[in-house]
Order: structure tokens, then C-alpha cells, then sequence
């Protein structure tokens, strides 16, 4: 099964909500649709980058996973982009 991520620039957070509940509100999101392989949060160009790894039988079905995983990190915190990205071979390529 194709491994996909959907990476999300993290902007202001919601009132009363910790860092440290982003990544668990954006895991959580995705693991209602599939199973989540890896998460980070990175600091790249001074903003914060939630990176959500996981399994999908298709692009459609990927993208459909990365709108729920987007849901999931807008209810704690405001974003300024995402993409997604597909493993082939060694490679990550680009999907939206």
C-alpha cells in the first residue's frame, strides 16, 4: 500500500490550546480514515511544520485523509498551506 504525507504549516493556535495538542489533534484526525506510520512538527524558515505520514490505496483516497488530517490541526490552530505528498520508490512526489 502507497505511503503518503500531508504537511501542514501551523500558524497562531486557538485560544487556550497548547503546542504540544497540534500533532495529537492531527494524528488522531487521520487515524479515523487509516493507519498513521509517523508524525513530526519541524521548524523550517521560522514556521512550524506538522508532517503526518500514513497509508492509502489511492490519490483520491489520500487526499480525502489529508482534508480530515487539515480539519483536525484547524480545530487547535489557524494553518497557511499543506501538500501532499506520495512515496515512489525512494522518492516523495508531489499530489496536491
Amino acid at each position: 500500500m502507497p505511503s503518503y504525507r500531508v504537511i501542514v504549516s501551523v500558524g497562531a493556535l486557538r485560544a487556550g490550546v497548547l503546542p504540544q495538542a497540534v500533532e495529537p489533534a492531527a494524528v488522531a484526525a487521520a487515524a479515523e480514515l487509516t493507519v498513521v506510520e509517523a508524525s513530526s512538527v519541524d521548524v523550517v524558515a521560522r514556521e512550524a511544520r506538522l508532517t503526518v505520514r500514513f497509508v492509502a490505496d489511492s490519490v483520491p483516497e489520500a487526499l480525502r485523509i489529508a482534508q480530515r488530517t487539515l480539519s483536525g490541526v484547524q480545530a487547535v490552530a489557524a494553518t497557511t498551506g499543506w501538500r501532499l505528498t506520495e512515496r515512489v520508490g525512494g522518492r516523495w512526489f508531489r499530489r496536491a
